[in-house]
């Protein structure tokens, strides 16, 4: 199919979000704001002669203006998807089903429920597949390296075979992926469509080998008259697929990119101007001689921002000792306000804050410094003053922020880490590990990594950053870009 939107592509990224976002001034003319990530820097590393696009939904006012006028970036194709459209496939299904699924976030007592509403919904989330497939067939030279990014578009790949088999396909799974008996959960013929559009892909990857084996696990169970796994030991797993119990000799490859920290844009940016100031006025906060216990998140569900307030508490309970000797520096950011159930777990994570602050603060000292706004300089400064980071979430494909914090701190910061963090991986043998559902584990941890000796905080701290940064965000671009050119 030749392309509609000038010279045809040899690169071609497809994701919900795309590098930039546009607003309209009061003048009326556009301003663009460029965004960061394992992308931008990916497709920055190949050189502006490599025919790169990046197609990416248009979500805002500013980006469906962008459209209209014809005046978008070049290098990004934004689609214009009906805003009802995109509301049900983002929120209805990859937000509200597909992430719940992956995180093992529902209370089954009551969730999910597949109904009529939830069929009208899918609807939605295939056609906004189907847009991003047809216009990465649109765009695409003949024989180029596509690489479909996350839950959102899970049916492109197999949409996108049937309209050019000659591309090589890639999917690339930031989330965790369930477990067999959790992906069960959804409707058969859901699960179906969910594995024909993955396996539409040429190689599939993910941030950890657990991920990757639960996803092959799912494939297997999954209408088994279709694909089969071969999990040969040292060699490329792969999923071979079958017809009439055959097979037809075309095979979709599993891989593995666990996406580190960017040391050099970190170690850089975290010492300009504004986190220092961000950093004098934290330290002013949290009041001379104390020891401090981060954490910086979005307030999404899996994230375990209530527990880790419990397990604080529970160490004041436990170690009184602590008591005006440390403060709970929470960053907990805005995330997916609007679903009812991200707005009311926002409101435990402040009314929590204020519990603990009511219960144990004094005069001269506030337990829990709570910040909800956003910002990113502020961030970095925690980063820099950090004792303890603490990063416990339910479930997590990677987590950067525990790879982050090694790389900034400035005196060395003891890292208590949920097991069930991708992260955990790489990090494990240099954190301490929780389980992040015991409360009282985490409180005990986070005591353990306050008297850490300050020698052996350094050291750990010296071999985190080390693992964090072994494969950074150009890197983990090429890396997948390549193994798809190679088959």
């Amino acid at each position: 199919m030749a392309s509609t939107h000038g010279a045809a592509h040899q690169v071609l990224v497809a994701s919900n979000r795309g590098p930039v976002s546009y607003e309209v001034r009061e003048d009326g003319s556009l301003a663009a704001r460029r965004g960061g990530g394992g992308l931008v820097s990916g497709l920055s590393a190949i050189g502006p002669d490599a025919g790169a696009l990046w197609v990416c939904s248009a979500l805002s006012d500013g980006d469906r203006e962008a459209v209209r006028r014809g005046e978008g970036e070049a290098g990004v194709r934004m689609l214009d998807i009906p805003a009802d459209v995109h509301a049900d496939a983002y929120n209805g299904i990859a937000n509200s089903v597909l992430w719940f699924v992956h995180h093992m976030l529902y209370q089954t007592p009551l969730e999910p429920v597949f109904d009529a509403e939830f069929r009208r919904q899918w609807e939605s989330y295939e056609t906004y597949n189907r847009a991003f497939a047809q216009a990465l067939a649109e765009e695409a030279a003949e024989g180029s390296a596509v690489l479909v990014q996350d839950y959102h578009l899970c049916l492109v790949p197999g949409m996108l075979r049937e309209l050019r088999p000659d591309l090589r396909i890639g999917h690339f799974s930031h989330t965790p992926w369930a477990p067999e008996d959790y992906f069960r959960m959804l409707p058969d013929d859901i699960q179906v469509r969910l594995m024909e559009g993955m396996l539409g892909a040429d190689r599939v990857a993910f941030l950890t080998w657990r991920w990757a084996t639960a996803f092959q696990k799912c494939a297997d169970g999954v209408d088994v008259d279709r694909w089969v796994s071969t999990w040969p030991s040292g060699a490329p797993r792969t999923i071979e697929h079958l017809r009439d119990g055959r097979r037809t000799g075309r095979e979709t490859l599993i891989g593995v990119h666990g996406l580190g920290a960017d040391a050099e844009f970190l170690h850089a940016r975290s010492h300009e101007a504004d986190v220092e100031e961000r950093l004098a006025a934290l330290r002013e906060e949290i009041g001379a001689g104390r020891k401090t216990i981060v954490r910086v998140d979005r307030t999404e569900l899996s994230k375990n921002i209530v527990r880790g307030l419990l397990a604080y508490r529970q160490l004041l309970d436990d170690h009184p000792e602590w008591r005006e000797r440390v403060v709970h520096v929470a960053f907990a950011y805005p995330s997916r306000q609007d679903l009812a159930v991200y707005r009311d777990y926002t409101t435990e994570v402040r009314r929590l804050t204020e519990e603990i602050n009511s219960r144990y603060g004094t005069a001269g000292w506030t337990p829990v410094v709570l910040h909800v706004k956003d910002d990113f300089a502020r961030s970095l400064a925690a980063y820099r003053l950090a004792d303890v980071a603490l990063v416990n979430p339910i479930r997590d494909g990677m987590n950067l922020v525990a790879k982050e914090v090694p790389v900034v701190s400035d005196e060395g910061c003891a890292l208590v880490l949920s097991r069930e963090a991708g992260a955990f991986q790489e990090l494990g043998k240099d954190a301490i590990v929780v389980n992040p559902y015991d409360v009282t584990g985490t409180a005990r941890a986070l005591h353990e990594a306050l008297t850490m000796p300050v020698e052996e905080r350094a050291e750990r701290t010296k071999r985190l950053a080390a693992a964090a940064t072994a494969l950074p965000p150009a890197q983990w671009f090429l890396e997948q870009l390549e193994a798809l050119r190679r088959g």
